[in-house]
C-alpha cells in the first residue's frame, strides 16, 4: 500500500464506524483482524467481535475528530480526540497495521487531557485544542 492509500482506509474505518455503517465498517478489516487494547489487557479477536463491541458501546460511540494521520508502507498511525456521551474527553492514537489493502491489527492508546504543572511552563509552548 502506497501513504495515501493506507491513509485513507484508516480513516474511512473510523469514519465508517462514526456514521454507525457497520458493514461498511467490517469492509476494511481482515478475516485475521486483532484489536488490542495494551491499558486495560484486552485483545479482541475477529472483524464480527470488534465489530459487535462497536455496535454495543454504552451511551453510544464517541464523536471523534481526527488531530493528524501519519502513513507509509502497511501502517498508519491516527491521533484522536474522542468525546463520550458522558462528557468525557479522551487524546487517543491507534496504530494499525495493513495486510492485502484491509486493516490486519489496531492498537489503541488512550488518555485524558490534563493540566500542565507550572513548574515546567518557562520551557514549554501551549497547544491550541
Amino acid at each position: 500500500m502506497d501513504e495515501r492509500d493506507a491513509r485513507q482506509v484508516a480513516e474511512r474505518f473510523w469514519k465508517a464506524l462514526q456514521a454507525g455503517d457497520w458493514g461498511a465498517a467490517g469492509g476494511y478489516l481482515h478475516d485475521d483482524f486483532v484489536q488490542e487494547w495494551p491499558q486495560s489487557g484486552e485483545r479482541i479477536v475477529g472483524r464480527d467481535n470488534a465489530i459487535a463491541i462497536e455496535q454495543n458501546f454504552p451511551g453510544g460511540l464517541p464523536t471523534m475528530r481526527f488531530r493528524r494521520t501519519l502513513a507509509g508502507g502497511d501502517l498508519a498511525v491516527l491521533e484522536v480526540e474522542l468525546t463520550y456521551a458522558d462528557g468525557n474527553r479522551y487524546f487517543g492514537v491507534s496504530v494499525i497495521e495493513f495486510r492485502d489493502g484491509k486493516i490486519l491489527k489496531e492498537t489503541d492508546y488512550y488518555a485524558q487531557p490534563f493540566q500542565a504543572p507550572e513548574w515546567r511552563a518557562q520551557w514549554v509552548e501551549t497547544l491550541a485544542s
